[in-house]
């Protein structure tokens, strides 16, 4: 028996320092932290393994939204989500989630799924004892979009993997792979997000009722009904609205009965936007079809007096002339003093290297970016990489001084959709300290578009409200 599916209620695994909890939240300032949340998160779970002495991730949530106690009484928030006895867990309605992409393939193919266990470290598997346990009726997860061609070897496994576990569990899945700048957004930032929903909900139920969708149907019938939810009438189609393309055409896949198949043997071209459904898969090739404003990096920047620390020194910029982009090396190598610059490292190159494997000589060769990002576009997408001498680190013009420099950490969460500052303290060990500037970039690149989230959380809100 489920829960009492008219609360709003949310367990956000993977939580890093809240995306999820904030877009549900509406929370764009930090004034919002004051009001009462519509949605009330029983538990979160964030723990970082590289992190040997601190946990700031964890740390700043906290220092946001407090500690949330399993049904023991005790704070497993921090502790590895794979040593967390799920049972243990509150009861919730939606469950949420950002969660690492790995590889997904099986330890071994048994008869059944059941107890089937993946690889150590594969963290999805979490998230299906999660679904065994609690049986949330409603559940969100983000991802990167390389999640529908994984593993390169065996193209579309990895999802057909996790497609298979929600299918045994009795869930409709929707996923759509949506660039935030493509509905009007800062950042050109492209993630796929998955909307899981019981069999046994009002939604579901309306879903089958509006598409006059029947499990004994022509296979005909059930793709035309299928389109039609993924086109108009489904999570992403009422959230975000899409159009064929072009070259669309719905593609259908049945799974194979049972997950440690589909880890051994399946293969599927999965499409940007799809519904896998009594495990059938439907997927189509779509276009964003918005038509409303833009924001912009520009938008997002300083105005005013940005600190000493962002500006980058005239000598880092250029190793010769701003008019050279392109640097040959495969005949004589550029001095290693010159090529500790953001000319060389955002411009074009010819790199002589060598196979370890084979010792094969050959040229890499990489095209140029703009050194300098334009403020009337949305930015690049952000990487944990942000802010150190990376070749994917934005350069921006200073709007005040004309100055080059580095994002600051408050323009890094606004690009994401953060409140300024969100990331500026933490409750460690019951003290407020400051999070270093790198982590705040690292968190800012490894996190999600807020702002995607709280469009979501209306469809979601008309959705619970309809569950009585």
């Amino acid at each position: 028996m489920r829960c009492n599916i008219v609360k709003k209620t949310v367990c956000e695994l993977f939580a890093g320092v809240g995306g999820f909890r904030c877009g549900l939240n509406k929370i764009k300032t930090l004034d919002d932290f004051k009001k009462n949340e519509k949605w009330d998160t029983v538990w979160f779970s964030q723990w970082e393994p590289s992190e040997k002495t601190t946990q700031y991730a964890h740390d700043c949530y906290v220092y946001h939204f407090g500690e949330r106690l399993d049904n023991n009484g005790k704070d497993t928030t921090n502790y590895n989500i794979e040593d967390v006895d799920k049972t243990t867990l509150p009861d919730f309605n939606l469950l949420v989630g950002g969660f690492p992409c790995q590889d997904y393939s099986v330890a071994s193919s048994l008869a059944t799924s059941k107890g089937l266990e993946g690889k150590k470290g594969v963290l999805w598997w979490s998230i299906r004892e999660t679904l065994e346990a609690k049986k949330p009726p409603f559940v969100l997860l983000e991802n990167v979009d390389r999640l529908l061609k994984s593993p390169a070897k065996q193209r579309g496994r990895d999802f057909g993997v996790i497609l298979a576990c929600f299918r045994d569990e009795g869930y409709t899945v929707e996923w759509r792979v949506i660039n935030a700048a493509e509905y009007g957004y800062q950042q050109r930032r492209r993630r796929i997000f998955i909307f899981a929903y019981k069999d046994d909900t009002n939604y579901a139920k309306t879903i089958q009722n509006k598409e006059m969708y029947r499990i004994n149907d022509t296979e005909e019938h059930k793709q035309e009904s299928m389109e039609k939810v993924i086109l108009k009438d489904g999570f992403f189609a009422k959230t975000f609205p899409v159009t064929k393309a072009d070259v669309g055409r719905l593609r259908t896949k049945v799974l194979p009965k049972e997950v440690g198949e589909v880890s051994d043997s399946f293969e599927c071209n999965f499409e940007n936007t799809g519904i896998m459904k009594d495990g059938i898969i439907y997927t189509l090739k779509t276009i964003p079809d918005y038509h409303g404003n833009q924001i912009t990096l520009g938008d997002v920047m300083e105005k005013g007096t940005v600190a000493e620390e962002y500006f980058i020194p005239e000598e880092k910029l250029y190793y010769t002339d701003p008019s050279i982009t392109h640097s040959d090396e495969t005949e004589e190598r550029l001095p290693k003093e010159s090529r500790q610059t953001w000319q060389y490292l955002k411009g074009a190159k010819k790199l002589l290297r060598e196979s370890r494997a084979t010792g094969h000589q050959y040229v890499f060769s990489e095209g140029a970016i703009s050194m300098i990002d334009e403020e009337d576009k949305p930015a690049r997408t952000m990487l944990t990489s942000e802010g150190g001498f990376s070749r994917t680190t934005h350069i921006v013009k200073d709007k005040q001084t004309g100055r080059i420099r580095l994002l600051t950490a408050a323009e890094a969460e606004r690009i994401q959709g953060f409140p300024t500052d969100h990331t500026k303290y933490c409750l460690m060990d019951g003290k407020v300290v400051e999070m270093p500037l790198r982590k705040r970039r690292f968190m800012m690149g490894n996190a999600l578009v807020v702002d995607l989230v709280a469009d979501m959380e209306k469809t979601l809100s008309l959705i619970f409200d309809e569950e009585n």
